[in-house]
């Protein structure tokens, strides 16, 4: 999960309020220095923490209890709107208003502009829309094949000129072209550090692209110093917006996510894998959801639009959370799921889901291991499908010597099954967790505007 030991931190800090008897200050203060410890550790700037955890005190100890809400609901709803509002407040998305629509990417050697060039592009491909790439990092060895390959990935046109090293001649080059792509991703000249060089040129090629989007690219994993970096990038071309990358991999990029409150520019994406496609918009309000394990549906939906229908989308996270489903639906949605990405990051999606602490082997499934199981689908007749009760020890080995799989792969997907069917029948009936539910349920906008409760 993105940033999980910041999401672990602030969900044991919640479930101190479901525990407690009553709230009061004593309560407040605590969860006021709990917050503060979870956002520092994870390299948000000091005063910016101190500034934020102030506001939720006052709304905790100031505001009227609303008639729809219990005291305890009340404080976690203050905590998520103030995180939410931290983070930018409601999402913030490109709308391609004119054509040629041209962004420029900008930032320092190793935060992944080129690549999230590669991501962005394919993006928008995938909306529809005519995209280029133009390469104008004169500066860094082998930059120009680095486009080339990323733009090969994302099947997008890339126009460079390996010779030239005056940045101003390659896009007056390109300039006869422009008009023939809805969408221009203009790669710039990076620094290892912020120097006056790089600002310099920075400055000079907004003046002469004029973009309407400046996108600082801008590294999860560099902690405070990402105060600097914005402050000095916004201050040379005004950023529009940020991209943050590596939060796959880090569990203190909160110095990165606050770089938005330091510009006043949003972030708009984040970079969340290696993959082409490991790139997801930025909605303050779902992501904060997700730290909190409420999960994030408009995450969810966004994640499966190149995979299946909207339709189909919808359903998915109310399929999970039934606890009805079949081997049928289970093969029905592999694909589609594994275009969306990894199971893990899927159902910390789903709301309700991080609350299960579902064991890491159910989800971090191999891909391999996936495509055995859809073999030996292969294999099972309609009936074994839909009741995988009647799968004994002589129909597996017949699914197996049919499908070419072991024994083994059937019976562990069998078990497989079993299990996650087990775990969701325990959202559905299970006491603890329907308390647990009524507790963290509706207690926040989840993305779009959309209350959200458990049932």
């Amino acid at each position: 999960m993105v940033l999980e030991k910041l999401g672990n931190n602030l969900k044991n800090t919640l479930s101190k309020i479901a525990k407690s008897v009553f709230v009061d200050e004593k309560l407040i203060n605590e969860l006021i220095k709990d917050i503060q410890k979870a956002l520092l550790q994870s390299d948000v700037n000091v005063k910016l923490v101190f500034e934020l955890t102030k506001k939720i005190k006052e709304r905790a100890l100031k505001e009227e209890l609303p008639s729809a809400l219990t005291k305890k609901e009340q404080l976690v709803n203050i905590v998520y709107e103030e995180l939410a509002n931290f983070l930018g407040g409601k999402a913030s998305k490109i709308e391609i208003s004119s054509k040629p629509y041209k962004i420029m990417m900008v930032g320092l050697f190793g935060s992944g502009k080129t690549t999230h060039c590669g991501k962005l592009a394919k993006y928008f491909t995938t909306r529809g829309h005519k995209v280029v790439l133009v390469g104008l990092d004169v500066h860094r060895p082998a930059a120009m094949d680095q486009i080339e390959q990323v733009a090969k990935q994302a099947k997008v046109p890339v126009f460079i000129d390996k010779k030239e090293k005056d940045v101003k001649k390659i896009w007056n080059s390109f300039k006869a072209h422009e008009k023939k792509y809805d969408i221009i991703l203009i790669d710039t000249a990076g620094r290892d550090a912020l120097s006056s060089d790089l600002i310099e040129e920075i400055e000079g090629v907004n003046e002469l692209i004029k973009p309407q989007e400046r996108l600082l690219v801008i590294s999860g994993d560099i902690g405070q110093a990402a105060q600097q970096q914005a402050e000095q990038f916004h201050k040379s071309c005004n950023i529009t917006g940020l991209i943050v990358t590596k939060m796959d991999s880090t569990a203190r990029g909160g110095g990165a996510l606050s770089a938005c409150s330091i510009s006043g520019a949003p972030i708009k994406f984040l970079g969340v894998g290696e993959k082409v496609d490991d790139l997801e918009s930025f909605n303050p309000e779902g992501f904060v959801g997700r730290l909190l394990g409420m999960g994030d549906i408009e995450a969810l939906l966004e994640k499966a639009k190149s995979a299946i229908s909207e339709e189909e989308a919808q359903d998915l996270g109310a399929r999970l959370l039934k606890g009805d489903f079949t081997l049928i639906d289970l093969y029905e949605q592999m694909i589609a799921m594994r275009k969306m990405g990894p199971l893990n990051k899927i159902v910390e999606m789903v709301p309700g889901f991080s609350q299960l602490k579902l064991p890491k082997e159910l989800l971090q499934v191999q891909e391999g291991k996936l495509d055995k199981w859809k073999y030996a689908m292969g294999s099972m007749t309609k009936k074994e499908l839909e009741d995988p009760t009647l799968i004994d020890a002589k129909r597996i080995d017949r699914i197996a010597k049919g499908s070419g799989v072991s024994a083994s792969d059937v019976k562990e997907l069998i078990k497989q099954y079993h299990q996650g069917k087990k775990m969701v029948k325990m959202m559905k009936g299970g006491k603890n967790m329907d308390k647990m539910m009524k507790r963290m349920g509706g207690m926040g906008n989840l993305g779009g505007g959309k209350q959200i409760k458990f049932k």
